[in-house]
């Protein structure tokens, strides 16, 4: 089946659907049963997406399990109430006291926030590592590694990595590889054919897609399911029905709304190459972008989000861009229909363990459905203000 297909029809299973074309949202906690043998039945089976208590899940949450599953090539997926969630449990199913951990050094904020606070007082190393080091991650490897953590594109700079060349150490270490594939989705990137074990996604994003719920994926291979399942449970994690079935509903249009993302970027971002007040435009599926050769080789494809980097601007000159936007609405996240902006003026800041080439400020762009001519107008008009402010 093609992808198109499979998000149609990927979890829309009768045992799920009923002879609705959706999955009804079951809402629950207690779920009751008449005879032992049910009961029974449910404790031996309850992670098998067999009804057993609420916080295993009801059939809204198995119809997205089983999509996800089906789009992936995974052997499970655990849900979490949203994409932080999904990156703690995964680290901590994995690591424990004594352990160390290679995370890439351009990864989300929040996720680094996760190593050097709450990781570092129960007593896990992180070590941070240059993005664009491919195979020589060997050399970082300790006896008492256990993860190597890969975000790609990287978070606001969008650089690329080698998920082959470092999947073939992770392997060779018995390190259990996982990959922040938020940016990717299961349409975009195969990531367990590149050869990782777990892989988690912000559902948040793009599956959800309408900035209207909040919800973590994170998913596995055979050999890492079991352990993965069992931690998150243990650890209390679990997500509503109504935000199930809502990235459920959001899967049926993923392919559609990427291709248009993609579409709409691809003109802002040849835009603002053009302008003269730009040093760089940091998207991979452009020719000119670091990272476009791996690109072509693991990518099918690109999204809305991309980044740019302005020659000069102080904190006044990038407020007077930012203010005053007509479509561009200044926010975190991204992934919904509608178009983003947010700043960054330091990006070297956020980094300890690679460096950054560019002085001036940088600026994340979601590009959503809008019309491109009305997005490179707004943007237009922002250039005004940015060039009356310095």
């Amino acid at each position: 089946m093609k992808k198109a297909t499979q998000l149609i029809h990927a979890g829309r299973g009768k045992e799920w659907t009923g002879s609705a074309v959706n999955p009804p949202v079951v809402r629950a906690s207690t779920i009751v049963f008449d005879t032992m043998a049910e009961l029974k039945h449910a404790t031996v089976h309850r992670g098998d997406r067999v009804p057993y208590y609420g916080r295993r899940g009801t059939a809204t949450h198995f119809a997205l399990q089983d999509a996800i599953c089906d789009l992936e090539g995974s052997a499970g997926c655990a849900l979490y109430p949203c994409g932080a969630a999904a990156i703690n449990a995964a680290l901590l199913s994995f690591l424990k006291q004594g352990d160390h951990l290679l995370m890439v050094d351009t990864v989300y904020e929040p996720t680094r926030a996760i190593c050097d606070k709450l990781l570092a007082g129960l007593g896990i190393e992180t070590t941070y590592y240059n993005p664009l080091i491919g195979a020589g991650i060997s050399a970082l490897v300790k006896t008492n590694t256990k993860v190597i953590f890969l975000e790609s594109p990287g978070s606001l700079t969008m650089e690329l990595q080698d998920i082959p060349a470092i999947s073939t150490v992770a392997k060779a270490h018995n390190i259990v590889l996982m990959l922040d594939n938020t940016w990717g989705t299961p349409l975009l990137l195969d990531a367990y054919g590149l050869g990782v074990d777990v892989c988690i996604q912000s559902a948040t994003k793009y599956i959800v897609g309408h900035s209207d719920a909040m919800l973590g994926i994170a998913t596995a291979n055979e050999q890492h399911w079991p352990q993965l399942r069992e931690h998150s449970y243990l650890m209390g994690y679990c997500a509503s029905a109504d935000d199930a079935y809502l990235a459920s509903r959001g899967l049926r249009t993923l392919k559609v709304r990427l291709a248009q993302h993609e579409a709409n970027a691809l003109k802002v971002a040849r835009w603002l190459q053009q302008r003269p007040e730009v040093e760089t435009v940091r998207h991979p599926a452009l020719p000119e972008s670091p990272g476009h050769d791996i690109f072509q080789r693991d990518f099918s494809g690109s999204n809305g989000l991309f980044s740019f980097v302005l020659k000069q601007g102080d904190a006044k000159a990038v407020a007077a861009f930012i203010e005053g936007m007509a479509h561009f609405k200044m926010g975190f996240s991204w992934g919904g229909y509608e178009s983003l902006i947010i700043p960054n003026l330091s990006i070297q800041k956020l980094r300890t363990a690679s460096s950054w080439s560019y002085s001036g400020p940088l600026i994340r762009l979601h590009i959503g459905l809008e019309d491109t001519e009305d997005l490179i107008a707004d943007l237009a008009a922002a250039f005004e203000r940015f060039h009356q402010a310095l």
